[in-house]
């Protein structure tokens, strides 16, 4: 129990049972009205009568309503989680009938490293020509121009090097000739 502001805590917990009891349903009935959501409103009186104890030394019906106080309070505290939840979305539980929004991509990291090594293994003429096509995405002719050899040399690379592809990766993934002149 906490003590230390020159009143008793009994006295403290007196007058928050009081003010549950005059104005804690009046306050969830608004709270619920604005929340649109009981628990929420519950949280709302939790939190206010939280702070009216706080203040409870500076609560006196002579200064002011004592109820209008509250109500203002809780408010407050709406205005504040509505604010919280527009800076940071509510989370949201994973549940198992709901698809993940992005798919695990170790997969395709892992065949990214093999195809990538397999294209290392490879001739350098052969991944010369694979790099420009594929990566470079250049055409034949582009590629044969800009490797300075003819078209029907860049088309039998390509086919070779598929070729050895496929044989290095031994069924794994889809390795895929689409080369056009």
């Amino acid at each position: 129990m906490l003590r230390g502001r020159g009143r008793s805590t009994s006295r403290d917990e007196a007058l928050v049972r009081s003010l549950y009891e005059q104005h804690g349903g009046a306050l969830v009935a608004y709270a619920t009205r604005v929340t649109g959501d009981r628990a929420a409103a519950e949280d709302v009186l939790q939190e206010t009568l939280l702070r009216a104890w706080r203040h409870a030394g500076t609560l006196s019906e002579s200064v002011g309503s004592i109820r209008a106080w509250l109500f203002t309070v809780a408010h407050n505290v709406m205005t504040d989680s509505a604010r919280a939840r527009a800076a940071r979305p509510r989370e949201v539980a994973e549940s198992p009938a709901a698809t993940p929004l992005t798919r695990d991509h170790a997969d395709a990291a892992v065949d990214s490293v093999v195809a990538l090594d397999a294209l290392n293994q490879l001739p350098e003429d052969q991944r010369t020509v694979l790099v420009e096509i594929y990566f470079a995405g250049r055409s034949v002719t582009e590629t044969a121009d800009r490797l300075g050899i003819p078209p029907g040399t860049v088309k039998s690379r390509t086919h070779n090097a598929m070729k050895r592809l496929r044989q290095m990766l031994g069924g794994r993934g889809a390795v895929t000739e689409e080369v056009a002149g």
